[in-house]
């Protein structure tokens, strides 16, 4: 037994040595040796390795590779996707991570990088033991480590090293470094320490060779320590990229990494070409006279027999009040008693319902899931934090809406438990919760506190070299203009899942680029660098939660700016790993609903968001005249021009057209308008699924119809016609073929017809793929119409709420003020007085609120409201300062408040105030320590005398210019005037291009566009020439603009920084921002000359019909009136709403008697009167003529 061990323990020396027997010092015969490397970094080194994990094993298995080894940098992020793809492959997986080990303890975080220097040490995991020690290790690394770099121990490494192979790194080792330093005798004693903590054969002395003086002398001396010591060596190549061609483009990721040009003499790079993926033969080459050295990675191999378990997710225990026999029974009394409140009289079908439910839950093994979500929304919902009706599939459980865990009635809405958890496929269910956006942390805390805060994590994320970004990253390194850049990286066609290769075959000037021989080297870095992983970050909504101490299971993570921790692992791998996973989202939305609701509050008026009626004419009357905007869910162009036609009246119908706006069911939005508004007859598969349809006016709209037409037809059970659902999802011929059968057969046993059956298949089969899931078009089209019935019957307070929502995000600020003004509302500047620490209502009209000036912080802003609460209004600029200079106010906050305007009505100039300011702020000062001095005085308070009041020094104000600037810059646009209000009148006669919706433009088309010049810069191009680039901003939004070479030496004087220019352009649409390329500059007196005020259409008498719109004209009612077929007119409409411009319309109307009667539009109707845009009109059908005056 003993021998066949040892024969065993040196076979893989034996074949090394016969192998090297073969080979000269400097060759080989040709006979493949067997190696394998032990030390790689994949760009799981996050912008260090440039080796992409697919690729790494792929050249692995091309060398006959029998095992890989992962290390990277002091991190496990790349272990589970490195598991996999060798699995695939079929190479071993060997797990393991290089360290930094601090050189004195972890917990000391002082001086430099440097100076508080880390080594490297590469620890692999032997078995099950191992790789649990490796996840304790990394985690404490990050937790309680970290400093500059994640940092172990040599105390951790002592409490953790069972079951670890280590080895000494490269040369930024510590026995390396001690070996150059010259302390040999260190060095010794340091092998022995770690030979004692991980045992005599699993700690070995790493040799490299990248043609390195350096290793040279590293090497010579490991080789003697190895035989003085009895430590075995093993042979490794640092990998950083797996192609030695690859050396260059890991050179950029370095610079890309550490923020350095390439041509820094100063920066990190690399020695040379020699750290990429060396075949078997190429290290044999370099370690001939050391045969040992690679027959130990073959040892290493077959030591490291880790099998990673994978226990599926373990629900953390539930517990429950004594006075219940266990979770299931105190699941039961819960939804019980829930039904019972939610229905009060409930019907059978509800009671049986639930019954059945739970009895699902149950069986499955999901009642702890249920328990622990009713815990914590109930505990959210207890302290006032609003949660969100539901989200996902989960609404359609009675079980979650007895409980409160959602609160959408699935029987109202017609929901599918099924849909949610179908017992005829087992899988863990998913409740996604909407918190409120500025509360959720509160919610993720409790449940830490509750379940421990080593049982609870973030989820990480990987940010990714894509298309744009890779260019943009590789042009800096190279030290090309960033203009250069930006505008090469503009050509990349807008799609999440762009790469290069289809930029190229979808761009032709992209394409062009890439022949430059100017751009060569940028393009070929760029393609080698493309999706290699490049920062971490936080998922936005998902959290884990584990049965037992976290780092059983996962390795963690510590994000440096926020503190938080989160796992390395990400999200699709950590139910596999034992943990449960839930999405805990900040919705803005219920944000915003409480804000508008605690406004109302304040005015003494108490609205219950649970009991907002849910058929509000004015709400619906509001939705379909299409005015949606900051409607949740409904706020776009195209969903407003669909609500215009809809014209919603109920729930349903909101859900519906939630439903259908998207790719796939979009197509059939005319057939859903038309039935609905009855000008196309409902159409039924057969007459049998019109009480499944019917809502939905003949159109399958949902996944839930698909499943209920699959029970109706065939008879299957709805957790079957979820599985066929979803097969037919998949498109998948074989999958369809295998699936028609049963269904047909299922059809027949029912009496349909053969045909019928197979008819109605091939009708399910389409909508099965892009159905959509009606739990969740329920509950957002809820959270929607909750919204629309605020700002419909509260619109000053919903507005006002709108605003405090995206108080930080000025061009929403300016975006949401624009509306609420075309609303009919008022917007007043900031007062010191008025103003509270957000936005507010002050009889009927919007305050602004502090926290939108630029500089005024919240503990600030919620001060003076407190203090002005308290204390009442401040009576002037003194009074102020001495009532708040306790809180803390610096002169900066003071100017910002000044120069912001909040002190406007105090009647002092903003310049008065600013120059008085220190003086004000000594007076203040002085006066309280008079006061104090006073209250200790043996003298009587009247010997003393009032203190002298103050008196400002007067001062001129600024300029208009000057208070504009300011107020730009403190509250992101202009209050008092704007700089435009001198070409106010042409700018709306003339100006065709709308800047807050440049959705509506089209491309490739010429506008006129009157703006302020807020940026403008230069830029020479390959050739020499200057251009230009820059943005035109006015009363609604802003454009980018792009100044070729001609326009600019021609008009260079044209282009002054915040001056208005009136220009004409083309627009661009085809990168990522819109832009305007100026082709003219416009004089503004003459287009206020040839500016156009009202824009005449004369209607056809061929669309006049029997329809349902009619015209009068008012003055002759016996003799006007006129018909029309309202749909004759919608191209007419929405032509003429694609034409921005500030032109009245007026229709000329053809009565039926004769004559015509002129009808204006409304005020929200007014369009361009271009050249261009007259004659695209009178192309319309409906148009006889046009003309304008």
């Amino acid at each position: 037994m003993l021998l066949a061990e040892v024969k065993n323990h040196l076979l893989p020396v034996f074949r090394i040595i016969a192998q090297v027997s073969k080979m000269g010092k400097l060759g080989y015969t040709g006979i493949m040796a067997e190696f394998v490397h032990l030390h790689n970094h994949t760009d799981y080194s996050l912008l260090d390795g440039a080796a992409p994990v697919q690729k790494l094993i792929k050249k692995a298995k091309e060398f006959g590779m029998p095992a890989l080894a992962i290390t990277d940098h002091g991190n496990m992020f790349g272990v589970m996707a490195f598991q996999d793809e060798c699995r695939k492959a079929g190479i071993k997986p060997i797990i393991g991570c290089e360290f930094y080990v601090a050189g004195g303890s972890r917990l000391e975080k002082t001086g430099t990088e440097n100076g508080n220097k880390y080594w490297h040490l590469i620890l692999i995991a032997e078995n099950q033991t191992g790789y649990h020690n490796l996840l304790k290790l990394t985690s404490r690394s990050f937790t309680e480590g970290f400093y500059y770099k994640p940092r172990i121990d040599d105390e951790l490494l002592a409490a953790h090293s069972e079951g670890l192979i280590a080895s000494t790194a490269c040369l930024a080792g510590e026995i390396p470094s001690l070996i150059l330093a010259g302390k040999i005798e260190q060095a010794a004693k340091k092998i022995g320490y770690y030979k004692e903590i991980f045992g005599p054969d699993h700690f070995y002395l790493e040799l490299q060779d990248h043609g390195l003086d350096e290793q040279r002398i590293v090497n010579k001396e490991l080789i003697r320590l190895s035989k003085l010591l009895d430590a075995p060596l093993v042979a490794t190549n640092d990998l950083h990229y797996v192609e030695r061609e690859d050396a260059v483009a890991q050179d950029i990721l370095l610079c890309i990494g550490t923020n350095r040009k390439r041509n820094d003499p100063s920066r990190m790079r690399f020695p040379n070409d020699q750290f990429y993926l060396k075949s078997p033969d190429e290290m044999a080459a370099l370690f001939s006279e050391v045969p040992e050295a690679l027959a130990n990675t073959l040892k290493i191999n077959e030591m490291a027999q880790l099998e990673i378990e994978f226990p599926g997710p373990l629900l953390p225990d539930y517990q429950v009040p004594e006075s219940f026999s266990d979770p299931d029974d105190y699941l039961r009394h819960i939804a019980r008693e829930g039904l019972a409140k939610r229905y009060p009289n409930p019907s059978p079908e509800a009671t049986a319902r639930l019954e059945y439910e739970l009895d699902v839950i149950t069986k499955m093994g999901f009642t702890g899931y249920f328990l622990i979500v009713w815990d914590f929304i109930h505990w959210a919902k207890e302290h006032g934090i609003p949660v969100g009706p539901g989200r996902g599939s989960g609404a359609g459980s009675i079980v979650a809406y007895a409980m409160r865990i959602t609160d959408i009635d699935p029987l109202k809405y017609d929901l599918l438990f099924e849909r949610f958890l179908n017992p005829e496929r087992v899988s863990m269910p998913d409740f996604d919760v909407d918190f409120d956006f500025e509360r959720r942390g509160e919610v993720i805390e409790y449940v830490a506190q509750k379940y421990g805060q080593n049982r609870v994590a973030q989820i990480i994320t990987f940010g990714t070299l894509k298309a744009k970004a890779v260019i943009k990253d590789v042009a800096r390194a190279l030290d090309i203009p960033f203009e250069e850049a930006n505008q090469i990286a503009k050509l990349v066609p807008d799609d999440p899942k762009m790469t290069l290769a289809k930029a190229f075959k979808m761009e032709p000037k992209l394409a062009a680029l890439a022949e430059n021989p100017s751009y060569a080297e940028l393009f070929s870095i760029a393609a080698r660098l493309e999706n290699l992983h490049r920062h971490s970050s936080l998922h936005a909504a998902g959290i884990v939660i584990s049965k037992s101490e976290l780092t059983d299971y996962v390795p963690l993570y510590k994000d440096p700016k926020t503190g938080l921790v989160a796992t390395q692992y990400t999200m699709e791998y950590l139910e596999n790993c034992g943990l449960v996973k839930m999405d805990f989202l900040g919705l803005k939305t219920l944000t915003l609903i409480r804000n508008t609701l605690d406004i109302l509050r304040r005015r003494g008026i108490d609205i219950d968001e649970e009991k907002i009626p849910d058929n509000d004419p004015k709400t619906f009357k509001m939705l379909s005249e299409g005015k949606s905007t900051s409607i949740f869910q409904f706020e776009s162009q195209g969903m407003q021009s669909i609500l215009k036609r809809a014209k919603p009246s109920s729930i349903e119908d909101l859900i519906a057209l939630n439903a259908l706006y998207r790719p796939g069911p979009m197509d059939f939005i005319d057939q859903f308008i038309n039935s609905k508004n009855g000008k196309m007859a409902i159409e039924y598969p057969h007459p049998s699924l019109e009480k499944y349809l019917k809502g939905t006016y003949g159109v399958i709209v949902y996944q839930e119809q698909v499943m209920q037409v699959a029970r109706e037809v065939a008879g299957y059970s709805l957790g079957r016609a979820d599985l066929l659902r979803r097969a037919m999802g998949k498109k998948k011929p074989e999958i369809l073929q295998k699936e028609e059968g049963p269904f047909i057969e299922g059809a027949i046993s029912r009496g349909y017809s053969r045909e019928d059956a197979k008819r109605i298949f091939e009708i399910l089969t389409p909508f099965a793929g892009y159905g959509f899931n009606k739990s969740h078009a329920a509950a957002y089209s809820v959270v929607a119409y909750r919204t629309a019935y605020l700002k419909a019957n509260y619109p000053a307070e919903f507005m006002a709420a709108n605003l405090t929502n995206e108080i930080s995000n000025t061009d929403k600020l300016t975006e949401y003020i624009s509306e609420a003004r075309a609303m009919g509302l008022s917007v007043l500047p900031p007062d010191i007085n008025r103003s509270d620490a957000n936005f507010s209502v002050d009889h009927g009209q919007i305050i602004y609120g502090f926290l939108g000036i630029k500089g005024v912080g919240e503990g600030i802003a919620k001060a003076i409201q407190l203090e002005r609460e308290q204390n009442g209004r401040f009576s002037d600029f003194i009074d102020f300062l001495s009532r708040m200079s306790p809180a803390g106010l610096n002169r900066k906050t003071l100017e910002s408040l000044i120069l912001a305007g909040c002190f406007d009505s105090m009647k002092h100039k903003r310049r008065e105030l600013v120059q008085n300011l220190e003086r004000a702020i000594e007076y203040v000062e002085g006066k309280r320590a008079f006061e104090a001095s006073r209250q200790g005085s043996l003298f009587e308070l009247e010997d003393m005398g009032p203190y002298p009041a103050f008196q400002f020094e007067p001062a001129d104000e600024f300029s208009n210019q000057e208070m504009l600037q300011a107020e730009k810059e403190l509250l992101g646009f202009f209050f008092s005037a704007h700089p435009m209000d001198e070409y106010r009148t042409i700018w709306e006669r003339s100006s065709t291009l709308d800047l807050g919706r440049l959705d509506q433009a089209s491309a490739n088309r010429e506008y006129t566009v009157i703006g302020l010049l807020k940026e403008f810069r230069t830029h020479t191009t390959q050739n020499g020439k200057r251009m230009a680039f820059g943005k035109l901003e006015d009363y609604h939004g802003s454009i980018d603009i792009v100044i070729f070479p001609d326009m600019l030496e021609k008009n260079e004087q044209a282009f002054i920084k915040d001056r208005v220019l009136c220009v004409s352009g083309m627009y661009d649409n085809s990168r990522r921002a819109p832009s305007l390329k100026i082709q003219a500059i416009l004089d503004p007196e003459s287009l206020r000359k040839a500016s156009w005020r009202e824009l005449h259409i004369r209607l056809a008498n061929s669309v006049r019909a029997t329809g349902q719109a009619g015209f009068t004209d008012r003055a002759e009612p016996s003799q006007a009136s006129a018909i029309f077929d309202e749909t004759s007119l919608y191209q007419l409409r929405d032509a003429i709403y694609s034409l921005h411009g500030q032109c009245k319309v007026l229709f000329h109307v053809p009565l039926i008697k004769g004559g015509e009667a002129v009808i204006e539009a409304g005020p929200h109707t007014t369009c361009s009167a271009n050249d261009s845009d007259l004659e695209f009109l009178k192309g319309q059908p409906a148009v006889a003529e046009v003309w304008r005056s």
